[in-house]
């Protein structure tokens, strides 16, 4: 009896340790940024900078799927924070978003704990602040979410790991740009072109970026962290793999260039194949008449030269980018954050239930600048979209669906500012057209969701042009640029409850109105969709000093 008592005694403990091994929580990452003003000189004229941490750019985030991350953000700035983490999902929980449409600001002198879990994704993000226009002073930095050890990706180990923030930049400050926007202008075209806060002009005395020792292979995770411009991206002497688009393992095709549309991420596999020796990276601008470029350096080990000044030239033309994206392709047999395959979604065979078409358009309202969305130039309220939607008070501070599902001819001439708020309904699969009837690029960002990126033609959107559609393998993401005189079509399932920013990732545009929010609420209110307010938020606007509402449950 004894040695049976002992036997069952050992097995319940092996059994409790699993069980304990199965319900532990997944690893936290702690981070304290303090948030500053200081004299910055990217373009080699000194200005305000947003620093994080003294850091411009910020410091990257470094994360594994389903890590818990927790930052706790100090705003020493003169002006209200907040901070978005462009391409997180934020699964059930928009709290964390960090939009001026569901949470309050971080005001000045105060802190707050963002806390998000990278929840089954993998990938290049970046982040950066949403309010006013603190995202032309910087505060934006890296955030990659690598694939967990039981996860195989669909390439070696690369030799190394490197980030590459490319963007375009203004000389004049972000208060500055905001009184010319505020006065009814546009900022016009940027000054310069940044790779990781450096302009590559002769100011950065000739040090690398990266090193690469020859024969290995490496990525680089490039991401446009700018507010205006499309780049490309190539490198001296060196083809590109791709690997990776905005969370999503591709078909790996190789390049010799590629372009990255503001908001957008790409990584790439290079291969030290070359001569020992220094070579650039380069990134120019797309589709403006004056070609602006940033340089760096990649150095070999033991390099034995300089690099060329023979630089690769860019592409021309909107032809040559249709193609490129034509070329982009989901890889299906590849694992995704989960250890199924990515593939095994067939989103072409699921019926589409909402057509929603969107046009943007620019229109002056009382002689300033407005940009529009179906006729609707989104304003912000005092009070947070979400909070007044949880605290059961919307129609107190916005009215749902200003905007129809297709646009009249009225809309795309006569502009109405209002909060712009569409209902969706949960776990509907929705087909989304952007069409541009304008003379410049557009590039879309859709909050808290991936969605297929299923074509982009010319000329406008019929229902005959979903034979043009992609229904087997286009790309799970999160960004899409829209060509002039161009049309693209996105698909994806609203099962993300929560409040979500459709936006122009050009700042200028969406600063002034470019953008809106769609609403997608569980008929349960159950916990199982959506997390309840967090205890650390503060209230603002008719909510604050509300009492909370029940909470959900399961």
């Amino acid at each position: 009896m004894t040695a049976r008592v002992t036997f069952l005694f050992a097995l319940f403990l092996c059994l409790s340790s699993v069980a304990l091994v199965v319900r532990a929580e997944d690893p936290y990452l702690f981070f304290t940024w303090n948030v500053t003003y200081g004299t910055i000189s990217p373009l080699g004229v000194p200005q305000q900078g947003i620093l994080i941490n003294n850091q411009f750019p910020g410091p990257n985030i470094n994360s594994t799927t389903n890590n818990n991350i927790v930052i706790n953000v100090f705003n020493n700035l003169d002006e209200p924070l907040l901070f978005t983490w462009n391409g997180v999902q934020h699964r059930k929980n928009a709290w964390q978003d960090g939009m001026p449409g569901t949470t309050c600001p971080i005001q000045p002198g105060t802190n707050f704990t963002y806390h998000f879990q990278v929840k089954d994704q993998i990938g290049s993000y970046f982040y950066f602040p949403s309010t006013a226009f603190h995202r032309a002073a910087g505060g934006f930095g890296g955030l990659r979410v690598n694939s967990r050890l039981l996860i195989p990706v669909p390439f070696a180990d690369p030799e190394d790991d490197y980030t590459v923030l490319i963007g375009d930049w203004y000389t004049k400050s972000h208060t500055t740009l905001k009184k010319i926007l505020d006065g009814g202008r546009s900022i016009n075209r940027p000054d310069g072109i940044l790779m990781n806060g450096k302009s590559g002009n002769g100011t950065d005395k000739k040090e690398p970026l990266f090193t690469m020792m020859a024969g290995k292979t490496y990525r680089y995770r490039i991401c446009n962290v700018g507010i205006k411009t499309s780049l490309n991206f190539r490198i001296q002497g060196h083809t590109m793999k791709l690997v990776e688009m905005d969370g999503s393992h591709t078909v790996q095709n190789t390049y010799q260039s590629l372009d990255i549309h503001v908001g957008q991420c790409l990584s790439v596999l290079v291969t030290a194949d070359q001569t020992p020796k220094d070579y650039y990276m380069v990134a120019s601008t797309r589709f403006l008449k004056e070609i602006l470029s940033v340089t760096g350096l990649i150095r070999y080990e033991n390099s034995n030269g300089p690099a060329s000044p023979e630089l690769p030239e860019g592409p021309t033309g909107i032809v040559w980018s249709l193609n490129q994206f034509r070329s982009f392709r989901w890889n299906l047999t590849a694992s995704a954050a989960r250890p199924n395959p990515q593939g095994s979604y067939h989103y072409g065979g699921i019926n589409i239930t909402r057509t929603i078409k969107i046009v943007n358009s620019a229109s002056t309202v009382d002689g300033k600048l407005r940009y529009a969305i179906n006729g609707v130039s989104h304003t912000n309220p005092d009070t947070p979209l979400k909070l007044a939607e949880y605290y059961e008070v919307p129609d107190k501070v916005f009215k749902y669906n200003l905007i129809s599902d297709e646009p009249t001819a009225e809309s795309e001439t006569k502009i109405t500012i209002a909060p712009n708020v569409l209902n969706a309904t949960f776990r509907d699969f929705v087909e989304i057209i952007f069409e541009n009837h304008e003379k410049s690029i557009q590039s879309w960002h859709l909050h808290g969701y991936s969605f297929f990126a299923v074509a982009i033609e010319p000329g406008k959107w019929t229902p005959e042009k979903r034979k043009t559609y992609n229904l087997l393998d286009a790309v799970s993401r999160h960004t899409i640029q829209v060509y002039p005189g161009c049309w693209a079509a996105i698909m994806l399932t609203f099962d993300n409850a929560g409040m979500w920013n459709l936006r122009s990732t050009l700042w200028e545009r969406n600063y002034l109105g470019q953008q809106m929010y769609v609403s997608v609420l569980s008929p349960a209110r159950s916990l199982r969709d959506e997390y309840n307010v967090p205890d650390n938020v503060e209230l603002c606007g008719l909510v604050k000093g509300l009492p909370k509402p029940p909470p959900y449950t399961i």
